[in-house]
């Protein structure tokens, strides 16, 4: 069974004591969609919102947001990023924008949380500034596409297949 490591042995939340681990390169993608109206969604692929440039706002977002993400989730800690970016991709067979971040640093502790932190600030963001046109639109399927470094080495997303545990 795995142990929380953010639990000690009283059950309280604590931060991860990483100060005896090694500095090693970390990457992290983190990757989730945003379903919107077919003309919300074309507005935005025309770059005819109202409000501007919604997906380059939204990259600056994202990076923002990954930089800030020990502001954001109590336990995490404070990293020095040597590369944040943001990219959208457009699928117009279901009026969905796929925001991908990726995030990487030298550091004792990995980049996950900021990477995930950055895509969804950024799907935030198209939100904010496309919702005076479609208020039904849906942000989904935020995961973690792939880790590299650090102690439990590398991983990449299967698909969502369900786990024993």
């Amino acid at each position: 069974m795995n142990k929380f490591t953010h639990i000690d042995s009283k059950g309280d939340a604590v931060m991860v004591d990483v100060s005896g681990k090694a500095i090693t390169a970390r990457t992290a993608v983190a990757c989730g969609r945003i379903a919107m109206s077919r003309d919300c969604y074309e507005a935005v692929k025309a770059g005819a919102m109202k409000k501007g440039d919604v997906l380059g706002v939204a990259r600056i977002a994202g990076i923002m947001g990954a930089k800030r993400t020990s502001d954001l989730i109590p336990l995490c800690h404070i990293l020095n990023l040597t590369k944040c970016g943001v990219e959208f991709m457009f699928h117009d067979d279901t009026s969905e924008i796929e925001g991908r971040c990726t995030v990487k640093c030298d550091g004792k502790t990995g980049v996950e949380m900021e990477a995930l932190t950055g895509v969804s600030v950024a799907l935030l963001t198209v939100y904010d500034m496309c919702k005076a046109v479609d208020k039904r639109m849906c942000i989904k399927d935020i995961h973690l596409v792939e880790k590299i470094g650090g102690k439990s080495g590398h991983f990449q997303y299967d698909g969502g297949k369900k786990h024993e545990g």
